[in-house]
């Protein structure tokens, strides 16, 4: 059995504002995403990769932004779900958040 604790866990430093922390299986990853310093003028820049994506909301609010798609505003307790290969972006909305990712196949650029 995989456990992970959260304050247990070394964060994965991603940039000055982003760190994560993940498990996973051999087809599925959660990776818990802490964004800091907000909220921001300006959102992330857009991304896709071939994995399907789901997030859900666990602390804050962003402005979630999909290629083709209304920007939506995203709360604590709020999902998405991202098709494999479709642009994506946050703007982070309050001074922190949390998301709680979860990706198949999983990411391996993570490891």
């Amino acid at each position: 059995m995989n456990i992970v604790r959260y304050n247990e866990t070394e964060a994965i430093r991603v940039s000055d504002t982003v760190q994560r922390r993940f498990l996973y299986t051999p087809n599925l990853m959660t990776v818990i995403v802490d964004f800091s310093e907000g909220p921001a003028t300006e959102p992330d820049p857009f991304h896709s990769h071939p994995h399907e994506q789901t997030s859900y909301v666990a602390e804050g609010e962003v402005l979630f932004l999909m290629e083709g798609e209304t920007p939506q505003h995203l709360a604590t307790g709020d999902m998405v779900a991202i098709p494999a290969g479709k642009p994506h972006a946050i703007q982070l909305l309050t001074p922190t958040a949390r998301l709680v990712d979860s990706f198949t196949p999983i990411r391996e650029d993570f490891l």
